[in-house]
């Protein structure tokens, strides 16, 4: 049997009607079965998935290596590979699974930076409100920090989704999942400003009028844009550090821990199905220990008094 396009839209298909994964997940599985299929045709294989052998996947490895993939990227690849093999075997295609000894190289847990609380109003004082979009940004930073959404879920934000009376919104996350998620005056106050006074001034195309952040066409703000506005932002204000949207988030999730929130209270804020993925996501500053342990710690506590 031949290893086919038809294969990996059939794939495709599958991730979206059974798995109910984002297109951006879909996109990145099927990428990651072409890239693997090109390598499988530049060294002349004859595409037949019952004579892939494991020795192929790990040549395949060793050629992204020797590109420069990174570690995590190598693992996010193989991740994509066993869960199309995993498909063929389901749909009785083949039972051959090349990938089933392949382990995904250390990856560790890379953390991301955080701003402090000090960067974050930094970056927020600094937009100016006298441009037509000054009063977005701002309602944008609020929102991200003030509430850990994901760039996507900001986006897509919907004006009839925010429950100004209740302190909530309600957003639709990964795997097109719906939670309800807190939101302090602090992100509601600039948040409504920005409707009420500025987006009015922007008319929303036909299908972007229930979208709250939208660019100066009326149309849905881009991820990428979202990231532009941020980089620029940090530019301007000397900040050295790498940060995007998912900066906020990753803030947003430490703050509330260095201030005694509950784990499984800023899990469910995150969206994250499992705990385990917050605890890795999540980090707790080394300061904040190092207070804690001094404060907290008995026989520390019974040595400053001595």
């Amino acid at each position: 049997m031949k290893l086919t396009n038809s294969f990996i839209k059939q794939f495709s298909d599958s991730l979206l009607l059974e798995q109910s994964l984002s297109e951006n997940s879909i996109m990145a599985y099927v990428h990651d079965v072409k890239l693997f299929m090109n390598f499988l045709e530049s060294v002349n294989h004859n595409l037949s998935i019952d004579s892939i052998q494991q020795s192929d996947v790990k040549a395949f490895f060793e050629q992204l290596y020797e590109i420069g993939f990174s570690a995590y990227s190598q693992a996010r690849i193989l991740s994509g590979l066993k869960s199309f093999f995993r498909y063929i075997k389901l749909e009785k295609i083949s039972q051959n699974d090349p990938t089933l000894l392949i382990s995904a190289p250390s990856v560790g847990h890379k953390l991301p930076e955080i701003l402090s609380i000090s960067e974050i109003e930094q970056l927020i004082h600094s937009i100016d409100l006298s441009h037509p979009l000054g009063q977005r940004n701002v309602a944008i930073l609020e929102v991200l920090y003030g509430c850990g959404l994901r760039v996507s879920e900001l986006i897509s934000l919907q004006i009839s989704n925010i429950f100004r009376e209740d302190n909530f919104i309600k957003i639709r996350g990964k795997g097109n999942k719906e939670r309800l998620v807190p939101i302090g005056n602090a992100s509601l106050k600039p948040l409504f400003l920005y409707i009420e006074k500025t987006r009015v001034h922007f008319p929303a195309k036909t299908q972007f009028t229930d979208t709250v952040f939208l660019n100066q066409h009326g149309r849905a703000m881009t991820r990428q844009m979202v990231f532009l506005i941020i980089k620029d932002l940090a530019q301007r204000n000397g900040i050295k550090k790498t940060i995007s949207p998912h900066t906020f988030r990753h803030s947003f999730a430490t703050h509330l821990l260095e201030n005694g929130a509950d784990l499984r209270a800023v899990q469910q804020m995150l969206g994250h199905a499992s705990i385990n993925t917050t605890e890795i996501y999540t980090h707790i500053s080394d300061d904040y220990l190092r207070e804690t342990i001094l404060s907290h710690h008995p026989r520390i506590k019974q040595l400053s008094k001595g």
